[in-house]
Parts: C-alpha cells; structure tokens; sequence
C-alpha cells in the first residue's frame, strides 16, 4: 500500500471514530432547570429539529413544568411522550405547550416524539 493510501485509510478511520462518538457516545452534563415562585421545576425547551435541550436535571419530589416551543412543521415533532409518567402533549406550531409532573424516584427518564426520532433525557437527582 502507498503512503497516500495509508494516510487516507488513517484519516476515514479518525473521522469514523468522531462520527460514533458524537453521535452515540457524548454524554451531555444536561441544563438543570430553575425553580419558579409557584415551586415548579421549569425549563424551556426548544422543537426545532429535535429537542433543545435535550438532557433536563431537575430534583426528586417537586413538580416539574416542562415548556416546549415547536417551531417546525414535521409531522414527527407534533408530539411529545413521558412514558415512565404516562404523559403526553400535542405541540401546535408556534404555540408553548407546558408538561407537569411529580418525579419521585431519581433516575433517568427518557421522552420522545411520537416516531421515536427525536429523543431528550430527564434526569431527576
């Protein structure tokens, strides 16, 4: 094998490797959500080709107010699912929707769009 041929194998390897990483591997320390007067554990989260943020932290045992803002017209962003708290909510285009619950149990729960293709975590400390 010549050096020019090495050096590209070298380098689809690397960019493989990042590719993997990036994408399934990262791990994000997450947003920790801010406590309103009302006591609710409130964050903001963005719809717009998957969820920002995507990884929430938020404390055991105080209600939690989740405020999404969709701001797309993809069929798959037109819910959003809490399956561990038998939640859900329908996203209206350019409309907040808020999401309430009570986390008793610490640990990491995931919500979804209904298709399964945008994902964020919950993680309750």
């Amino acid at each position: 094998m010549t050096p020019d041929r090495w050096i590209v194998t070298f380098i689809g390897l690397g960019l493989i490797a990042f590719i993997a990483w990036f994408f399934w591997l990262k791990k994000s320390k997450g947003f920790t959500a801010g406590v309103t007067s009302g006591g609710y554990q409130e964050a903001m989260i963005l719809v717009k080709g998957g969820y920002t943020p995507d990884v929430i932290v938020v404390r055991r045992g105080r209600p939690v107010r989740l405020n999404f803002r969709r701001e797309e017209t993809a069929s798959c962003s037109e819910m959003v699912l809490f399956p561990d708290f038998n939640k859900s909510a329908k996203l209206p285009t350019g409309e907040t929707v808020a999401v309430e619950f009570l986390p008793e149990q610490p640990g990491e729960y995931g919500f979804s769009c209904q298709m399964g293709m945008f994902r964020g975590r919950l993680i309750v400390e």
